[in-house]
């Protein structure tokens, strides 16, 4: 795992490790936390109110949370044409099938993709309620969504780290030139192709014969603007990953709040963190709240909300929807 991360700067790499170190660290007793649900939702709001500063830590149940789901009726609406020919079962898996029809084809799914997940607003105001709980706090934001929610709503981008990527860039297929590239553009003109139309509110909707194209035309298939090569997304998948410049500052501003508040009364909120990604946010909060007898580890999550035994006295896990432990918090 250290020669794979080797590169990246100083603040992901700490991270990773400690994510590692937390593995060793742990035993494999794990703890569903102390007292009733009352009584944790009672200790995180004490928490948020007293802590010095307040680390969150959002993963993909906190975008699932507020609306961002990728089967149902979102995928009927915006996909069911590609449901119905292609008999994709969700959008995730979608974006790995499309890739092996035609570019026109699979660049007009993932124009669809992208401005659904990225230009529109999730349908719930779950980021609105946790920007309210945290703004005037000392608080920092790090994140393996690629949607980019945090910045739509509010949140201080420089208190904002998107290890993962981003919906809204592009970058080359080997990303050598360690570059990457607004799309914001280029989708509007891929929805508008398929036949997508503008609202009262200036957003894309399904025409109202339901009739779309399933492809773009082929002078509108992205390209690099500095040298036409082909591009893809600005996802983190293998060591093509581009982290640019915006990037390197997020790591060096998120490796910088953990190191000035390392002994302090932290509160290490996580949200919907799951078991793909636990070396980036989870196994690392676990790590800094044990190494800080002033810490405190916070966990909400639906089905997984647990924390290691070594740290049980001073961690709080609440089973539930995000949103909705959300309202219970401002209640």
């Amino acid at each position: 795992m250290k020669d794979l991360y080797k590169e990246m700067p100083n603040g992901y790499l700490e991270t990773i490790q400690k994510g590692m170190s937390a593995v060793r660290t742990f035993s494999r007793h794990m703890s569903y936390g102390k007292g009733t649900r009352e009584e944790q939702i009672a200790r995180l709001k004490e928490e948020i109110r007293t802590a010095d500063a307040i680390v969150l830590g959002a993963g993909a149940g906190l975008s699932t949370s507020a609306g961002f789901v990728y089967t149902g009726e979102r995928l009927q609406k915006w996909f069911g044409d590609f449901v119905e020919k292609y008999h994709i079962p969700d959008m995730y898996s979608g974006g790995f099938m499309v890739m092996q029809l035609a570019p026109e084809i699979s660049w007009a799914y993932w124009a669809r993709y992208i401005y659904i997940n990225r230009y529109m607003n999730p349908p719930k105001r779950v980021y609105d309620k946790l920007l309210q709980l945290v703004k005037d706090k000392d608080y920092f934001l790090i994140s393996t969504d690629v949607d980019h929610v945090p910045q739509k709503v509010g949140f201080d981008k420089k208190r904002f780290f998107y290890t993962q990527g981003d919906y809204g860039l592009f970058q080359t297929v080997d990303g050598r030139n360690g570059k990457t590239y607004d799309n914001e553009e280029w989708v509007m003109k891929a929805m508008e192709a398929q036949g997508f139309v503008k609202d009262e509110n200036d957003m894309f909707q399904v025409p109202e014969d339901g009739k779309l194209l399933m492809e773009i035309p082929t002078d509108l298939i992205p390209k690099c603007p500095d040298d036409g090569s082909d591009v893809t997304m600005n996802l983190r998948a293998d060591d093509t990953f581009v982290e640019d410049e915006g990037w390197h500052r997020a790591s060096a501003a998120y490796s910088d709040f953990i190191r000035r508040h390392e002994n302090l009364h932290v509160l290490y909120l996580e949200l919907g963190v799951g078991s793909n990604t636990p070396v980036i946010i989870k196994y690392p909060f676990w790590e800094m709240t044990l190494a800080n007898k002033q810490a405190v580890y916070g966990c909400i999550n639906y089905g997984e909300a647990y924390c290691p035994g070594e740290i049980e006295d001073r961690s709080i896990c609440i089973n539930g929807d995000i949103g909705e432990v959300l309202d219970a918090l401002k209640a």
